[in-house]
């Protein structure tokens, strides 16, 4: 009589077979020209630099408000919980596939009883382990689907960090707009003030007899432009305050400081080196992502092309039979049936599906490029932004200065009846476009460090 565990071996020796059999699905490197192509397209992205990356954003980001609602948007965001799930959802499938490689061990017990010609009953019983549908994988198909999944988990866990990235810099990035709202509030609310002002000293004069109607008019109209301002920037405040709100996930925190408004406070980083080395790039996720797109995409080409071989499978039992359910477990049985199929005529399925792999690898190749060139388009905007807002914010902080020594002449001119107000009023209006210039130009030079940290891949 043979021995069960002697039964077991075949079953074995299948199992491994098929777990080390078949070429293993290339797992292409980055395509070099893509990335060798675009610095020449991006020079000023290159040079001898240092990786942003390296600076975590509890480091980089300074203020009391942005280390409050970056955690916050971190453990509340939507958009990376899904992230998250989505990483959950690619494991699964990963271990799904990863399962297809072995086979499936089934327990189960049977019976049977059927009339035979002779009047009589002939009865079976079977107890043991059964093997349903287990495919050698000779020719690699399923083991280039186990690796197009793993290189899907791969993508998902890297598009987890692009979200996280992203999310960090939208989250400083509603915290500039807030602190030129309330620089804005506050200029726009001292303007109102200032022209409250000045119409009531026109209206003085014009009940003197020294003004006439045109220049209280004047200073009417003035007055209520700058009230219409106000409206206009309170109005910002608010949709600038909802947009942080669903940034990070829920209502601000009450103990949470009001925006200070002060030019200083719209620059939460420290400069960034100019210099940037090109392994820096290619080291952002949402290009490691595309990497591992095309990674997958080519372990499916693997698949579909192992389609046209020959699909061997097995199945087996081993266990035990007897005709006396009582005498079950008294003898051993087992069976061994392999299967081999041979595609003959599918009416060019194969052929088109392999085709459709081919043609995702070559989508997923021209994605792969194009997130490379974005990389460094954002770079080199970030730093061609870098220079020029600088040297715009000195020119209006000069102008801001001019413009307000001007309305102070003007204003003791006008008081001394020399100058009109007419001249008073365009010296209000320039010095006040001046200043709403210069906390644009400062805010968006703000913005300009975080996109270039978020280029560089800081805040992952």
């Amino acid at each position: 009589m043979t021995r069960p565990h002697s039964l077991l071996l075949p079953l074995l020796s299948a199992a491994l077979l098929a777990a080390c059999a078949g070429p293993e699905p290339k797992r292409p490197s980055a395509p070099e020209a893509a990335a060798s192509a675009v610095p020449a397209a991006f020079p000023q992205a290159g040079g001898a630099g240092t990786a942003a990356t390296a600076l975590p954003w509890a480091q980089a980001y300074r203020g009391e408000r942005l280390q409050k609602l970056i955690p916050l948007a971190l453990a509340n965001n939507r958009d990376l919980r899904v992230a998250a799930l989505n990483i959950e959802s690619a494991r699964a499938t990963a271990a799904a596939r990863d399962a297809d490689l072995w086979p499936t061990v089934n327990v189960g017990v049977t019976g049977s009883r059927t009339p035979t010609a002779s009047g009589g009953i002939n009865s079976l019983y079977t107890a043991g382990l059964q093997v349903s549908a287990y495919e050698l994988d000779l020719f690699g198909r399923l083991r280039g689907l186990d690796a197009a999944a793993a290189a899907q988990l791969l993508a998902a866990q890297s598009n987890q960090q692009a979200v996280r990235i992203a999310l960090v810099a939208s989250v400083a990035n509603a915290e500039i707009a807030l602190q030129a709202d309330a620089a804005l509030l506050k200029l726009t609310q001292d303007t109102v003030a200032t022209r409250e002002q000045s119409l009531a000293l026109t209206r003085q004069r014009f009940d003197g007899g020294v003004a006439s109607e045109v220049d209280l008019r004047t200073a009417e109209s003035s007055l209520q432009a700058a009230r219409a301002a106000l409206a206009q920037v309170q109005r910002q405040q608010a949709l600038d305050e909802n947009a942080l709100a669903l940034l990070i996930g829920g209502p601000l925190p009450t103990d949470l400081p009001a925006p200070s408004g002060a030019l200083a406070d719209f620059e939460p980083l420290a400069e960034l080196p100019a210099g940037l080395p090109s392994e820096v790039l290619t080291a952002r996720p949402d290009i490691r992502q595309a990497e591992r797109l095309l990674a997958a995409a080519s372990a499916n080409i693997d698949a579909a092309r192992a389609a046209f071989f020959p699909r061997i499978t097995l199945t087996g039992q081993i266990g035990t039979a007897s005709g006396q359910l009582s005498d079950l477990f008294k003898h051993s049985a087992w069976s061994f049936a392999p299967q081999l199929v041979q595609p003959l005529f599918d009416a060019g399925r194969n052929r088109a599906n392999l085709e459709q792999a081919r043609a995702q690898r070559d989508i997923a190749l021209a994605q792969y490029e194009k997130a490379v060139q974005t990389g460094f388009r954002e770079v080199a905007d970030g730093l061609a932004g870098r220079a020029t807002l600088a040297e715009q914010r000195s020119a209006l902080t000069a102008q801001v200065a001019a413009e307000t020594r001007r309305l102070a002449l003007t204003e003791q001119r006008y008081k001394g009846g020399i100058a009109s107000a007419l001249d008073l009023l365009d010296a209000q209006r320039s010095l006040f476009a001046a200043q709403q210039s210069l906390v644009q130009v400062q805010s968006q030079r703000a913005q300009n460090l975080v996109s270039l940290y978020r280029a560089l891949g800081g805040g992952a």
